[in-house]
């Protein structure tokens, strides 16, 4: 196994229309969730990837279940909860400029994940841990699964990849921000936005944001610019990479899931750090062209077209 995460999934429900909710007649489903995104990413560029949580024995479950393993992600060690639903959320479309997003999440069965749940032979066998912020947010249990997770992964000598991914409507600021502070002095590799720097450290620039996190003990931080691109910082070598230019943004969600899956690619080639960082990049311009968080995650061929189409551009203007 490459790569294994813990996190929860859940379907949502897109309006055909523009409007309030109250007059949209028509919706169709997806299966979106932060870390599985971007284990569905990993394995669409050709890596082994395990997914660890908890479904509701229901139709949205085996929704999941199904997607999730038809894009080559295992989840056999996935428990489906008989007493607790899966989650669902529900996007509202006010107009073309502004959409909100409804979660149904409280009591899901991903919240009742546990230490007990997390099998430490299966994920022993991994080479990366890669988990979010927004896991420990969603209940005292989740919490403790992630710190569990972490102390498992670095017995067995796993790096631990993590996305702060921060949740304001999950918890409060005080506690959101010294969970994600904990969880950041465990970890190997951080892959904060500029946001989120602000939030933790109130800094606004890659540099502080960076130094902050080698302070706490993380090895590798690599900031998160958007259509800038990114910045990183390790073991005294810093670089800024310039973005992918994208004529068209078509659906922002899933951008940073889609950059982990890129940077964690590099990393499992033992690629340099720049060049990880690039792909990165590169995967994250990829998705936003395209409607739905995994829709648009390419596989390698169509990665590495990109990334070369987009060089000869720059190099033949």
């Amino acid at each position: 196994m490459d790569v294994i995460s813990l996190g929860e999934t859940m379907v949502l429900f897109n309006p055909h229309s523009t409007g309030k909710m109250r007059y949209c007649q028509d919706f169709s489903t997806k299966v979106a969730g932060a870390e599985s995104n971007t284990l569905i990413g990993l394995s669409k560029l050709g890596y082994q990837t395990g997914w660890i949580s908890r479904v509701g024995k229901d139709e949205l479950g085996a929704r999941i279940l199904s997607t999730l393993r038809g894009e080559g992600v295992d989840v056999s060690f996935v428990i489906r909860d008989e007493d607790a639903p899966t989650g669902l959320f529900l996007k509202e479309k006010t107009n073309e400029r502004h959409t909100k997003v409804f979660y149904y999440r409280k009591g899901s069965a991903a919240s009742f994940m546990s230490i007990g749940d997390i099998n430490e032979e299966y994920l022993a066998s991994a080479k990366y841990l890669y988990i979010t912020g927004i896991t420990p947010a969603l209940s005292s249990s989740c919490y403790e699964s992630v710190f569990h997770s972490i102390k498992i992964a670095k017995k067995h000598g796993l790096k631990v990849v993590f996305d702060p991914n921060l949740r304001k409507t999950l918890w409060g600021e005080h506690e959101a921000r010294e969970t994600l502070i904990d969880v950041a002095k465990e970890v190997d590799i951080i892959l904060p936005g500029i946001s989120e720097g602000e939030f933790l450290f109130g800094e606004q620039t890659p540099e502080k944001i960076c130094s902050q996190f080698h302070q706490l003990g993380v090895e590798t931080v690599v900031v998160k610019l958007g259509e800038k691109g990114a910045y990183y910082s390790s073991k005294g070598e810093t670089s800024y990479i310039e973005g992918y230019p994208v004529h068209k943004v078509v659906d922002p969600i899933g951008a940073g899931d889609g950059f982990a899956a890129g940077f964690l690619s590099g990393l499992l080639d033992h690629v340099p750090l720049q060049e990880a960082v690039k792909r990165g990049c590169a995967v994250g311009s990829i998705v936003v062209t395209v409607e739905g968080d995994i829709e648009g995650l390419p596989d390698k061929e169509e990665l590495y077209h990109f990334m070369s189409a987009i060089t000869s551009e720059d190099v033949t203007r």
